[in-house]
């Protein structure tokens, strides 16, 4: 305020002496000290009406331009309504129009150019200070979004990056110059592009180009030595967070080839709104993402039940953070205590159940089954009957590909629990609709193979691979659940909505390609080191079985698995046996017990192969 006054007097005075020695007089209605005085007041009033004090210079923008001008230009019009009120009362002007007219122009030209003169300054010194410190980066691509990333990396204070300028396919000249900065042709050629930009990383941000172009320009600049970094497209930036904290390393998830997957997000909004509802494995990598989506649809109330109670102290904080307005609370229970989750329907009244609870490490499991058996069959008899008692609107159970032709005991606890549910909505009288969710592998969760590579290559290695054929479909966790809240809203109960996962990735390949974003070369400084199939693993994951048949739906991404539907009364019986032999431990007993609910599965690199033996034995001797 003080700088814009002193700016304003000064070019008052400059008026004075330019005007002083022509032929133009002032008015002498008032001494020119006293005109001085009603002009700077005048002045001082309409800086602060108009807040040409309120922006930080440095930082100054298009708006602030707007501001001083309305500002100076509000003078002219005031001084000029005074002197025409003047004349009409008194018949003499107060002031000279030319030095109206000079001192507005003046006094607008000198609080530009102080603006500019110190946002340039500031920039420099900023440049100046931070070029060798900051990492030098260069942006790829030059439309509208990138040009924005560029303009909020020169004009920003806080980034780690210095912007020394731009690569480009569609350029033939290397004249062009964006915000001062270089654009340099690619045409093919990386190498020769760097050369000439002495550069550190490179920015690639997000819908700039295609994930097959983005892959191969990511595997050519990490063969230059060149660090490449992800940025969201520009609709993606977290506002709730720095930009800063938005760019970061390029991660195997921006590479792989998936599709946009696009959900009716009026209808989920209508299946959600304003009910009660509740999360099982709500803690969990995906039970935790559900939460997250659903508090977007303003449920009534959330309830996030697990086991846990650090994964629960976390994501409570979490959601306090990120989702101050959602009414939630967190319930720590085990689903197999079915006396607890008796209580816990007849105190919250819940409409919907997102059934996410179960335990799902291959190998872990195939050594404590009976834990399978507890959790994943158990825990779901349990909400699911209690669900139907208490008339829930929909339970929706997350399942797994590994419910296919089950190869293990966790692939096979899970399809049982998927035919429990599907038989008990055949039941007469039963107005809850019980669907069910299949889909793969989902990157970045607790115990998949994508954290645990991060793990071993920060080790030095070696990347352990099971197999060098092995084959898995993957998706990221916002994409599944994504598609677990579209698929609920289609179901009238029955159905197990197998997700369309795209293509299946070699694993060594992933491994491979996180090495070399890691900046080290496959075999040669990080080893992959083949260690053999785990028990119960299979090479290929299947999404459907050999006898099921699918139905489309209006979800492109989303298929209708149609499976057999077993009699409740046997099923419910069987598993009544699994679950008593489970409670003892008589691992060969309850295992024979779920091979015979789950006929199609068959035991590979197990102890419980042993039983396959014996069954396909006994019905050899049955033929015979």
């Amino acid at each position: 305020m003080i700088l814009d006054t002193f700016l304003a007097a000064f070019a008052m005075v400059v008026v004075y002496v330019i005007l002083k020695n022509t032929p133009l007089k002032f008015h002498d209605t008032l001494t020119v000290p006293e005109q001085g005085i009603v002009i700077l007041s005048i002045t001082v009033i309409l800086f602060v009406v108009f807040k040409t004090y309120s922006g930080i210079i440095r930082h100054s923008t298009f708006t602030d331009l707007i501001k001083v001008a309305l500002a100076t230009f509000s003078m002219a019009l005031v001084l000029f309504l005074i002197n025409i009120v003047h004349v009409s009362i008194i018949g003499e002007k107060i002031f000279l129009n030319t030095s109206i007219v000079l001192y507005v122009l003046l006094t607008f030209t000198l609080m530009l150019l102080f603006r500019v003169a110190v946002k340039e300054s500031y920039m420099f010194l900023r440049k100046t200070s931070s070029i060798n410190t900051n990492k030098r980066v260069a942006i790829y691509g030059i439309d509208d979004n990138t040009i924005s990333l560029a303009e909020a990396l020169t004009h920003e204070s806080n980034f780690k990056f210095h912007l020394v300028g731009f690569f480009a396919d569609k350029v033939s000249s290397n004249q062009y110059r964006i915000l001062g900065k270089p654009v340099i042709p690619v045409n093919g050629n990386i190498k020769n592009a760097i050369s000439k930009l002495q550069i550190e990383s490179v920015l690639i941000m997000n819908d700039t180009c295609s994930i097959e172009k983005k892959r191969q320009l990511t595997e050519a600049f990490l063969a230059t030595g060149i660090k490449v970094y992800n940025v969201p497209a520009l609709t993606d930036w977290d506002k709730r967070e720095q930009l800063e904290h938005e760019i970061k390393p390029i991660q195997i998830e921006d590479l792989l080839d998936r599709a946009t997957i696009i959900v009716d997000t009026a209808l989920i909004k209508k299946d959600l709104e304003h009910k009660t509802i509740l999360v099982t494995g709500g803690a969990g990598s995906i039970g935790s993402e559900i939460v997250r989506q659903v508090a977007d649809f303003k449920p009534k109330k959330v309830v996030v039940l697990d086991q846990s109670e650090l994964s629960l102290y976390y994501l409570e904080i979490e959601l306090k953070k990120d989702f101050p307005e959602l009414d939630f609370v967190t319930e720590l229970a085990d689903i197999s205590n079915m006396y607890r989750l008796e209580l816990l329907f007849e105190k919250y009244a819940f409409d919907i159940v997102y059934h996410a609870a179960a335990y799902k490490h291959v190998p872990l499991i195939e050594r404590n089954p009976h834990e399978a058996i507890y959790v994943n069959i158990m825990g779901t008899v349990n909400l699911s009957i209690i669900s139907a008692k208490k008339k829930v609107r929909k339970f929706v159970m997350i399942s797994t590909d590994k419910a296919v032709n089950p190869t293990n005991v966790m692939g096979a606890s899970k399809r049982a629990a998927e035919m429990y549910v599907q038989a008990l909505q055949q039941e007469h009288g039963i107005v809850t609709r019980f669907i069910t969710t299949r889909f793969g592998n989902v990157l970045g969760s607790s115990g998949s193979v994508i954290p645990l590579f991060r793990k071993q290559i920060a080790a030095g290695g070696p990347v352990t691979v099971t197999h060098p054929d092995i084959i898995r479909y993957l998706m990221t966790i916002p994409e599944a659940c994504q598609l677990v809240l579209q698929a609920g809203t289609m179901g009238n109960g029955g159905e197990i909505f197998a997700f369309d996962m795209g293509k299946p990735v070699k694993i060594y390949e992933l491994a491979e390609r996180m090495i070399r974003l890691s900046g080290f070369e496959p075999n040669a400084e990080i080893k992959i080191e083949i260690i053999g199939l785990r028990p119960g693993e299979k090479l290929f994951e299947e999404l459907l079985n050999n006898t099921s048949k699918t139905q489309p739906t209006h979800h492109p991404k989303i298929l209708i698995a149609k499976d057999k539907t077993g009699n409740f009364t046997e099923v419910k019986e069987l598993i009544k046996q699994i679950i008593t032999a489970a409670t003892t431990e008589q691992d060969l007993k309850f295992i024979g017990l779920l091979k015979q609910l789950v006929p199609e599965y068959k035991s590979e690199n197990s102890r419980f192969e042993q039983l396959d033996h014996t069954i396909r034995h006994r019905n050899v001797n049955k033929t015979d």
